[in-house]
């Protein structure tokens, strides 16, 4: 059967007129909108879900990656804002001790989590709507005039001097005309994950077992055929409450972000694999025996979608080689975490070799250039987050919560510094907007 269109008009109001408009409240979003309202712009911010914080709440992934390189705080601005704030409201994961953020994961409590940006962004004094997905854009010759919005009230439009894709797919840049890639030459992407909460398990017998870790005894499950897909990568359950775990467990691989029918898919799959990671855990290691699924996330963690194509394309090289950047906005130190896109031994020995190989000593650090969030052909577009101009194993990297806060709060300052000045995004003085980043507490050490 040959697939029809249809032309569909419909005269919309023009709800908000801003100086800068963000899509997506994750960390990138989050940051940006912040870091923008902070230095005097009118802001709106649009987030799909319920809340902010991206996959971290609504996806329900039970850790935090490493603020720091064991030396410096690397997310300074609003990611240590975030960061001090969670260990005071008492959101911090029961088993931890305040360790500056530096060179580990954090477990974290994630309705906490929610109300520390809540509390942020009221503060902070920008406009935000949740339940607001971004489904078009008005843009000629590499500018955007206007995001076509839909929400609870139905569709509007919002015009902005400056607009900030904090998406989990670049759409509002692709839907301005921006170039991208997705996954590998075959297209293929990182497995993707349904996060979980899980009850009734007793840590105490756990930490006092001493097992080497939670996936040493999967060879012997492979073998009774608990699982239907001999998956070798297990993150894990990690505490987030006295008897509560998050559970960063099992790949849906083949999961395309942008097609709605792909998504769906992979949450009734992942749904169903939960019974096996419950019948593993119980059976196989101490102190999961009474755990009970409390509940998995309403939003599916996938790790991979568009990659921008960028005015420069941050890259692996740059990661081993600790590259510095005169235009640089930040600097980050998260390992190379290529997830498999496909569950068969060679792909997570090849996942191992790169996240352990790639792993930095105390106080090193790769530097994030400012090109690296342009669009090219683009002018009053930029791009923060996971879908910034990035190789894969780069991506991989910078995906992470941390520098999503890092590139989000850069996009803001550039935002908000090109509205009111007039101009595109590559028309804003770099070391201006890195003196604008050093004032808010951004990690610049190469800032002369």
């Amino acid at each position: 059967m040959a697939l029809s269109s249809l032309l569909f008009k419909k005269l919309i109001p023009v709800k908000r007129t801003v100086d800068v408009f963000v899509a997506g409240g994750g960390a990138a979003g989050f940051a940006a909108a912040v870091a923008a309202v902070r230095n005097g712009s009118k802001v709106y911010l649009a987030e799909s879900s319920s809340s902010f914080g991206g996959l971290q709440t609504g996806g329900m992934v039970p850790t935090v990656a490493q603020f720091g390189d064991g030396k410096n705080f690397n997310a300074g601005g609003v990611g240590k804002e975030v960061y001090d704030r969670l260990w005071k409201m008492g959101g911090a994961g029961p088993y931890e001790q305040n360790t500056n953020g530096m060179n580990k994961f954090l477990p974290f409590r994630v309705e906490v989590f929610k109300k520390v940006h809540d509390a942020i962004a009221e503060e902070s004094g920008f406009d935000f709507t949740f339940n607001t997905n971004a489904i078009g854009v008005e843009a000629e010759n590499g500018y955007a005039s206007a995001v076509v919005c839909f929400a609870n009230s139905g569709i509007f439009a919002v015009r902005a001097r400056m607009y900030v894709d904090c998406t989990s797919n670049a759409d509002v840049a692709v839907w301005a005309g921006a170039d991208y890639h997705k996954g590998d030459e075959h297209g293929q992407t990182m497995g993707a994950t349904l996060c979980s909460l899980w009850s009734g398990i007793d840590w105490k017998k756990v930490f006092e077992s001493k097992i080497p870790s939670q996936d040493y005894k999967l060879s012997e499950a492979f073998k009774d055929n608990v699982f239907s897909v001999e998956d070798r990568h297990l993150p894990g359950i990690l505490p987030v409450g006295h008897t509560i775990g998050g559970g960063n467990v099992g790949h849906v691989y083949g999961v395309d972000g942008t097609d709605e029918a792909s998504v769906t898919k992979a949450f009734i799959k992942a749904r169903k694999m939960m019974e096996e990671y419950e019948k593993y855990y119980k059976g196989y290691i101490p102190g999961f025996e009474n755990m009970e699924l409390a509940s998995t996330a309403s939003m599916l963690g996938i790790r991979e979608s568009r990659r921008i194509v960028g005015d420069y394309t941050l890259n692996a090289e740059d990661y081993y080689k600790r590259a510095v950047f005169e235009d640089e906005i930040g600097r980050y130190s998260y390992p190379i975490d290529l997830h498999a896109s496909s569950p068969d031994e060679k792909s997570y020995k090849e996942f191992l070799k790169n996240y352990e190989g790639s792993k930095y000593h105390p106080g090193e650090n790769y530097g994030i250039p400012y090109r690296c969030l342009l669009p090219k052909k683009l002018h009053n577009v930029i791009v923060a987050g996971k879908c910034l101009s990035a190789d894969r194993m780069m991506q991989s990297s910078i995906r992470t919560f941390p520098g999503c806060y890092i590139t989000g709060q850069a996009a803001g300052i550039a935002a908000s510094l090109a509205a009111k000045a007039n101009t595109s995004f590559r028309g804003v003085n770099i070391k201006t907007i890195q003196t604008n980043l050093k004032q808010m507490g951004a990690f610049l050490p190469n800032l002369k």
